[in-house]
């Protein structure tokens, strides 16, 4: 396994100045994310958290998807006083979702064994499932190679309510059809099989997706001692009600405090994906199976966004002590949550959750808390042999193709294969047509006006004619280099698929039946910096 570290281009003003330590976005955070652990150490140790509590909740989860004994242990190891934990999260998605969710456990992973090696204390990696999420349009697909594109696969199971993941009831049925429907297209290996009754037998003991999310994620870190939290498990609620009670009467402070800092970054020239308003509730209560967003009223009370329901302040801290499981946290609380409930000496993100914790430093200061260290996660290229061979051929940069896509390097390949140049010949011939054409327009035009628009028209299809001939003749040049314009659709379906990094798009499942999960397990054993852009893994 080759690795190569590259800069990515197309990143936020607000990533490349974090990553940079640029002192005016540095300013929304508590801590460097890569040096003040030692500080982060002595802060948490001031803290109480309720270890026993939930290594008992923990072990509850876990036992439900037949954890392995590595995280069973770290459960355990929580217990310690002076245990921390590395925390990330991410939707249930189907068969483990694009592959920056692996990356992100990778990430997890790798930076609780840096630094429990650097401290000399237990560090334990936790991943957060953010199963009360209920955007199932999100993660009810993956996209699987189909010769030179990338082909969507959706589960058919509709799902009309707003409901938390966590309590959709998977159809089974409908899910191995569709399990079968993608086995189907892919190439058979000498790992298929295991593969697929692997898969199969996760979907077979699985309630709910993140039951099926949570097993798959074991099977391919069966030996690292993740442990997995679905936050919408109601014994976690029970664990919540104090912290939710806090947040219910800090609310007028953690919503101002957000929207002014937003309203700071804005004018720095931060650009962060997060409305905020001071009657924002950033909390949900759940109904008829339903997730309604809460609001403040004028009269202080509480109310859905469309009105759906109508609470006041001591209603809602009733609920949030007597029935937890009816509460839940959006993105602004989901983060201080995690705080209240892990010793953290760190969050691993992705660009898009660092935009919008940099809006949630001061929220954290209304609770009395301070923001962990914010780690960029890991992001990996995966580059197949045959891609890269073809890379090679056409003497492509894979840095630029990362970046850019191998589109335009097409398009000019092909074009320095027609000499002169079909565009440039098809432009002068429509100039010179246009200047041959002109002592027949303005007689037409002197005649009459009809005549004249006639001849304007008689213009307009000869010029596309040309156009027409034009695009035959590219065709045919196509037809010609088909070969070439499928390996670099390949390039660029695999490295830069829907112009965008590969780990936004692909699914891990077509390359663990090639290569088996090994290379899984091979990268997660890697000691990688955090502190570089992206990664190019040869497999």
């Amino acid at each position: 396994m080759q690795i190569e570290s590259v800069e990515i281009n197309n990143k936020s003003r607000l990533i490349r100045d974090y990553m940079a330590k640029e002192k005016a976005i540095m300013s929304f955070f508590d801590y460097d994310p890569h040096t003040q652990y030692e500080e982060r150490i002595k802060e948490l140790k001031q803290r109480q958290f309720d270890r026993r509590h939930m290594t008992d909740v923990l072990h509850i989860i876990n036992s439900r998807w037949d954890a392995p004994g590595s995280t069973m242990d770290n459960i355990e190891r929580l217990k310690d006083g002076s245990s921390v934990v590395v925390i990330g999260g991410q939707q249930a998605g189907l068969l483990t979702g694009p592959m920056y969710t692996i990356n992100k456990v990778i990430s997890i992973i790798q930076l609780a064994k840096q630094k429990e090696k650097e401290l000399k204390v237990p560090v334990i990696p936790v991943f957060w499932i953010a199963g009360e999420d209920h955007d199932f349009d999100e993660i009810n697909h993956v996209f699987l190679p189909s010769r030179e594109q990338l082909k969507k696969y959706k589960h058919p199971q509709k799902v009309y309510k707003k409901m938390s993941v966590s309590e959709i009831k998977m159809n089974k049925d409908e899910t191995a059809k569709w399990l079968d429907k993608l086995f189907q297209q892919l190439q058979e290996t000498a790992y298929t099989n295991d593969l697929y009754f692997s898969i199969k037998q996760c979907l077979d003991k699985s309630e709910s997706y993140v039951d099926f999310f949570a097993r798959l994620i074991y099977q391919l870190f069966d030996q690292e001692g993740l442990v997995l939290v679905d936050s919408a498990h109601p014994a976690l609620r029970k664990l919540e009600k104090e912290h939710f009670i806090s947040l219910i009467k800090a609310q007028p402070e953690i919503a101002e405090s957000v929207r002014q800092t937003l309203l700071e970054l804005h004018q720095l020239g931060y650009h962060v994906s997060l409305d905020a308003e001071d009657d924002d509730g950033h909390l949900f209560y759940h109904k008829n199976e339903e997730r309604i967003l809460l609001k403040r009223t004028i009269e202080g009370d509480w109310a859905g966004k469309q009105n759906e329901v109508s609470l006041t302040t001591q209603e809602l801290l009733n609920i949030a002590k007597d029935h937890p499981e009816q509460l839940s946290n959006n993105v602004v609380t989901r983060p201080i949550m995690q705080e209240l409930l892990f010793p953290s000496i760190a969050f691993i993100g992705g660009p898009g959750e660092i935009a919008y914790w940099a809006s949630l430093k001061q929220a954290f200061h209304n609770l009395n808390l301070k923001m962990p260290p914010i780690v960029p996660r890991l992001s990996f290229t995966f580059l197949e042999r045959n891609v890269k061979r073809y890379a090679k051929k056409y003497n492509i940069s894979f840095k630029t193709v990362v970046n850019e896509g191998a589109e335009q390097l097409k398009k000019q390949w092909l074009e320095a294969k027609n000499n002169p140049s079909v565009r440039d010949v098809a432009i002068s011939v429509k100039e010179q047509i246009e200047e041959v054409h002109k002592p027949l327009r303005d007689i037409a035009s002197d005649i009459s006006p009809d005549i004249g628009d006639l001849s304007e028209k008689n213009l307009f299809y000869l010029r596309n004619n040309i156009d027409f001939l034009e695009n035959r003749i590219m065709k045919a040049l196509k037809d010609k280099y088909e070969k070439e314009m499928y390996e670099f659709d390949l390039i660029n379906m695999s490295l830069f698929p829907q112009d965008n990094l590969q780990e936004r798009v692909w699914n891990p499942l077509p390359w663990i039946n090639l290569y088996s999960s090994g290379f899984i397990k091979e990268l997660t054993g890697k000691h990688l910096s955090f502190q570089n852009d992206h990664y190019i893994v040869s497999l």
